[in-house]
């Protein structure tokens, strides 16, 4: 009896903690996004959200704040970087989980994990050095002449960042289906091709999905290396070869320079709620996504 009750103590104290990290967890962000709501309030009480959201005006000493143009660089980078990286994870994290051998995928998953644990101004360096001639050289080819520090420049290198972040957890998602489920299909006549469509991939879409949204957050929040190739111009680009100047540079670049500017602080942290907000409704809208899936 005594040993059961200990059981029981011993549960509910592993219970309670959780709970308690949990708590604590939402706590953390709900202060977070308070702090970001109370140093952005001079700048929202002193001008309309919608000039201050969708006007590309940015002249700090001419009182005008304009997020429009950070906010589209953003946007942009972080997509460029996702129609590069995702098929490219998500076609390795398929050959590695059905086609390659075991010793192939096990030999291969320790690069892949340093790669995604890389500085990421060891990637702005590269960036620097082959990513902005590549696309000088391209952008030439296509009528342009341009240095080269371009969004295209920052998605591209974004994209070579993240694959290997969306491609290990792509290949623990696909890992982890049960080799039941593709030994059933074969005995049932399934081909391979067969089998990784209809039961790998509609087993795993989920947490397929779930990879893709994660590099995207870690893409659109990136902030030094894709500083060092954009070219941090502030206005909005109209083609992939124009220079951009994301929120996360914008913020890097400017917090704690040129304070004595009235509301350029408040601007600031404006920028960074609007990056917590926007990558908050990305989140959400993938939970919506995966919730209707789960249900199909």
């Amino acid at each position: 009896m005594s040993v059961l009750l200990f059981r029981r103590f011993k549960d509910q104290i592993v219970t309670m903690s959780l709970r308690g990290i949990l708590v604590g967890v939402l706590i953390l962000s709900a202060g977070l996004l308070g702090i970001l709501l109370l140093k952005s309030a001079p700048m929202i009480s002193d001008f309309p959200l919608s000039k201050l959201i969708f006007s590309a005006a940015w002249n700090p000493w001419k009182g005008q704040f304009g997020l429009s143009a950070f906010i589209v660089a953003s946007l942009g980078v972080a997509i460029i970087a996702l129609i590069f990286a995702s098929p490219v994870s998500l076609l390795a994290a398929l050959y590695l989980s059905e086609c390659a051998n075991r010793r192939l995928r096990n030999a291969l998953r320790l690069p892949i994990d340093i790669l995604a644990g890389v500085p990421s101004v060891v990637f702005g360096l590269v960036g620097v050095i082959v990513i902005i001639p590549s696309v000088s050289i391209l952008s030439r080819l296509c009528g342009r002449d341009t240095t080269g520090y371009s969004i295209l420049s920052g998605g591209i290198l974004l994209a070579i960042m993240i694959m290997p972040y969306i491609l290990s957890l792509s290949l623990e998602v696909l890992l982890s289906l049960p080799a039941e489920a593709r030994e059933a299909a074969i005995a049932l006549g399934a081909t391979r091709w067969e089998t990784v469509r209809h039961v790998v991939l509609k087993r795993s879409v989920v947490g397929l999905v779930a990879a893709v949204v994660l590099g995207f957050a870690r893409a659109f929040g990136e902030t030094i290396a894709v500083m060092m190739v954009v070219g941090n111009v502030a206005k909005i680009p109209h083609s992939a070869f124009d220079p951009a100047y994301p929120l996360p540079a914008l913020i890097a670049n400017n917090f704690g320079e040129l304070m004595s500017i009235p509301r350029f602080d408040s601007a600031l942290f404006l920028a960074a709620l609007v990056l917590m907000i926007i990558v908050g409704i990305f989140s959400l809208a993938a939970q919506a996504v995966l919730h209707h899936i789960g249900r199909i």
